[in-house]
């Protein structure tokens, strides 16, 4: 299927510093996961840490909450902030709230009905 890259605009929750940049929609992944560099520029509060575990080991992040817009869909999402990763990653549980899902025939993303069970 390849990579799905998006167009994603984020910002502190308040939304007064909206920025837009690409996203690599990540399956594999729990939480969206933002560079520093980009938290910095959109003043994200860190609000805690927590260890992850990846491919290359155990790391410890940042937490933070941000406003995440993909194909004219927001809300508040619970990010991770990251001084390794330079990508912005898009979990599947931002997929979720956002009412998204990835179409594997398409190689993009659609519409999905939440479940609540």
């Amino acid at each position: 299927m390849g990579h799905i890259v998006v167009r994603v605009r984020v910002g502190p929750p308040s939304r007064e510093r909206l920025v837009e940049v690409e996203g690599l929609v990540d399956t594999g992944a729990t939480l969206t996961v933002i560079p520093r560099k980009v938290s910095n520029e959109i003043g994200l509060e860190i609000v805690g840490k927590t260890v992850i575990e990846t491919g290359a080991g155990r790391l410890e992040l940042d937490r933070s909450r941000a406003w995440i817009e993909i194909e004219g869909r927001g809300d508040v999402i619970p990010v991770l902030v990251s001084d390794v990763i330079d990508k912005l990653l898009i979990g599947v549980t931002t997929l979720e709230i956002l009412g998204l899902q990835v179409d594997p025939i398409t190689g993009k993303l659609k519409e999905w009905t939440l479940l609540l069970y």
